[in-house]
């Protein structure tokens, strides 16, 4: 079974009327929803809250075939994020975080929640927040002991920390840390530009990324470019599919990010030592079934993750 560490908070999402909706997101738990509809197993870490949110949040994760173990209920409320959809359906996001119920407990918690077999562990986004990285750190680590592959997703949201020079420095370098113990990295064109890589070129990213010996595997998410996936001995780079009518991009990266994930462990790849034989044909094929997930999610509103099978029917495999 594989296990997932982050954020689960309301997405309180405007509309072109001026109305705003509340979506049950956040980047690790729409991860592992998508994650789960992808046909795999995986348990999501945190605790969710007794509030009404907290309450849905439950309902949903174990309707889309989450496992939420042994994890308590928090007293504390369930995180929001207002959510204004700018051009192009960008979402830009104001968070409401302090005292929340994914951020309850400790590192032992989390760690006790692990499951026993464990392949791969996710995170990223707000759990890379220099207040919860050294737990997080500590959840990776004890994961990688157990054998684990471990997946970031950087996805970085910079305005959480406002705009203090120093916050923003130690994000930053949380981010870095937490994609240095990773096997498997993801990066998106907003996270280039955060990171200051935007004008690097995107092999030259890739290679720096690759140059940790820990790191067997980078995506690169670049929106309305495309996206690629990059090993050391390979890399390939596709548009977006032609037929996609974009709603909003919710969700987006974490339906990708699962679509690549469950496309390695359908064909047996899901480890630190066949990520390494990865061919330029694996890469392709894998490649379009993430952006086919992504592409069906953007086409919804709100995080809406496709299923294996109907991912394979969209691409007409």
């Amino acid at each position: 079974m594989f296990a997932a560490v982050g954020e689960a908070l309301v997405d309180l999402i405007e509309h072109p009327d001026g109305r705003f909706e509340p979506c049950l997101g956040g980047s690790v738990c729409n991860f592992t929803r998508a994650m789960a509809l992808q046909g795999q197993c995986i348990r999501y870490l945190n605790p969710l809250s007794t509030d009404t949110f907290g309450q849905r949040f439950e309902q949903r994760l174990l309707a889309d075939g989450v496992d939420l173990g042994s994890a308590p209920r928090s007293a504390c409320p369930t995180s929001l994020a207002v959510v204004s959809l700018g051009e192009g359906g960008v979402p830009n996001y104001t968070f409401h975080r302090q005292h929340v119920a994914d951020r309850d407990g400790s590192a032992d918690d989390l760690i006790a929640r692990l499951p026993a077999a464990l392949p791969l562990i996710h995170t990223g986004g707000l759990a890379l927040v220099p207040g919860d990285w050294p737990k997080t750190k500590a959840v990776l680590l004890a994961a990688q002991m157990r054998g684990a592959v471990v997946s970031v997703d950087a996805n970085l949201r910079t305005m959480v920390v406002g705009d203090n020079p120093a916050e923003r420095r130690a994000y930053l370098q949380a981010v870095q840390q937490a994609m240095a113990l990773a096997q498997i990295v993801k990066l998106s064109d907003e996270d280039l530009d955060a990171l200051g890589w935007r004008d690097k070129g995107l092999r030259a990213v890739a290679d720096h990324l690759l140059s940790n010996p820990m790191t067997q595997l980078v995506a690169l998410t670049l929106g309305a470019d495309g996206a690629a996936l990059a090993t050391r001995q390979a890399f390939v780079q596709l548009p977006i599919p032609a037929v996609v009518d974009v709603q909003d991009t919710v969700g987006a990266g974490d339906c990708f990010q699962a679509g690549l994930l469950a496309w390695l462990a359908q064909s047996k790849q899901l480890a630190a030592d066949a990520l390494n034989e990865l061919t330029p044909a694996d890469l392709e094929v894998a490649l379009r079934h993430a952006m086919a997930a992504a592409a069906i999610n953007v086409q919804r509103k709100g995080c809406q993750p496709p299923g294996w099978l109907e991912t394979r029917n969209w691409l007409g495999a």
